[in-house]
């Protein structure tokens, strides 16, 4: 028998799941009513929690519309898996009863040949359905929309219209009910209010006259970033997506717009942290796979890193000079590393929020210039003082040119802060002009690349302060 799943975060499933192994083998009629008052989320991580064998048997002990429900709910993984492994007649049963959107994700996450023979079993409206959705790219709005909302022609009275509603409502599952959208007789969308509205209206009012004409709306191929981003914007519940003609094709409701968020934001942060994107949650992805999203970024910062290594080893001499110097060698390079990171995560950060964008880099620029000088001040001021206390107290022994050393490691932190802050903010602009996302500018590249020149800009400056002194 496969061992069930990791149990540690569903405390209530692991404590369930005995009980209902034990209903799956002696009474599954049983199971639906005795599961009837949980939500589908809880279920589905009960399914989880079960043997991967047993998972099958509990959603067929299920009504159909409660399996599928589950099914909306399960780890994309376990889900494909499933599905799989049911006859093309089982799969259909089930996946008819999910909401067009989430079928649509169902199937694309199968194989070709599995998804094809389950569409062939589905209604013919549903298989129709299904197969427009599918051939929009799921990380669009297209993608992301559901055909199941609420629309009456702006024509209809109050009262015509909530009984168009209430027939809506009692044919089936809609997801966007609390929204009503408007429509011309061609299907083009004229207006939005909300079920509260339509309930509230005066009796003998007409359509046209109560809902909004200014309607915020998406084409179905715009990226499913943008549409999160229009959401957010607008505070919306529901997006409406319309074509090219402005007909009502579907909308993407909140639910999915939180989905994408959370997917974004992962990804912009394991890009941030030096490596590639993750297409599966971490406990769920192989060794090699692991490997492989890592090594390759791994790999550039090592090959960047021994450009350091030439940097130090050009100036050599200096060092053996004033080996005082090689002493502030890690606080310089990492001062400017870490200010050209936190420049680096402010604006891949804005640029995600539509805060900032490629045309602003100008401004960018006029706010970080005099932002990274304050802050090499800071950190100069930090150095010299340390040099100047340790100094004076005994603690160290920086010689006769102790002043100049001080300054030395000043100025560069001054210089270094200053490019590192500059460079930072600029390298997302560069990338996001040549076509990458912004995100690649990770910090570790970032702090890799300001290395390379804090040596150059240390050395440099030390050459003209201590000229005549230390470096002789």
């Amino acid at each position: 028998m496969t061992p069930p799943r990791s149990n540690e975060n569903r405390p209530l499933a692991a404590l369930l799941v005995p009980d209902l192994l034990e209903l799956l083998e002696e009474s599954p009629e049983s199971v639906g009513p005795q599961t009837e008052e949980m939500h589908p989320a809880d279920l589905a991580d009960l399914a989880e929690a079960l043997p991967e064998e047993s998972v099958r048997a509990f959603l067929f002990a299920l009504p159909k519309e409660r399996a599928a429900a589950v099914l909306e709910y399960l780890d994309e993984e376990l889900r494909t898996q499933v599905l799989e492994e049911l006859t093309a007649g089982e799969a259909a049963s089930i996946v008819a009863e999910m909401t067009p959107d989430e079928r649509a994700d169902a199937l694309d996450e199968l194989d070709d040949e599995t998804a094809d023979d389950i569409l062939s079993e589905l209604g013919a409206e549903a298989q129709a359905e299904t197969e427009r959705l599918l051939e929009y790219d799921p990380y669009t709005a297209g993608g992301l929309m559901t055909t199941e909302f609420v629309s009456v022609e702006e024509a209809l009275t109050v009262e015509e219209a909530l009984r168009s509603v209430r027939s809506m409502a009692r044919a089936g599952r809609r997801e966007a009910m609390y929204t009503i959208y408007t429509t011309d007789q061609n299907g083009r969308l004229r207006g939005v209010l909300s079920l509260r509205e339509l309930l509230a209206a005066p009796e003998g009012g007409r359509m046209s006259d109560l809902a909004w004409s200014d309607v915020v709306s998406v084409g179905p191929n715009m990226a499913q970033e943008e549409v999160s981003q229009v959401t957010s914007n607008y505070d919306l519940v529901a997006l409406p997506v319309v074509d090219t003609d402005g007909r009502l094709l579907g909308v993407v409701t909140v639910d999915d717009v939180i989905d994408v968020i959370q997917e974004e934001q992962t990804e912009d942060v394991q890009k941030m942290g030096g490596m590639e994107a993750l297409e599966e949650p971490y406990m769920q992805i192989g060794l090699l796979q692991n490997v492989r999203k890592r090594a390759g970024w791994l790999s550039v910062l090592a090959v960047s890193e021994m450009l350091t290594a030439s940097a130090m080893a050009h100036y050599e001499g200096e060092i053996a000079k004033a080996a005082l110097l090689a002493q502030f060698i890690p606080l310089v390079m990492s001062s400017g590393g870490n200010s050209g990171s936190q420049a680096t995560s402010l604006i891949i950060r804005a640029m995600a929020l539509g805060e900032v964008r490629v045309r602003d880099w100008y401004r960018v620029v006029m706010r970080e210039l005099p932002a990274g000088f304050i802050l090499g001040v800071i950190l100069g001021a930090l150095a010299v003082t340390r040099i100047l206390v340790w100094n004076a107290l005994g603690l160290y022994d920086y010689g006769p040119h102790f002043g100049r050393i001080a300054a030395t490691v000043g100025l560069t932190l001054i210089g270094i802060v200053t490019f590192g802050s500059l460079t930072g903010s600029m390298l997302p602009f560069i990338l996001k002009r040549l076509g990458f996302d912004p995100a690649s500018a990770s910090a570790p590249f970032v702090a890799t690349l300001v290395d390379v020149t804090g040596i150059s800009i240390y050395f440099s400056v030390a050459y003209l302060v201590l000229s005549g002194s230390l470096l002789k």
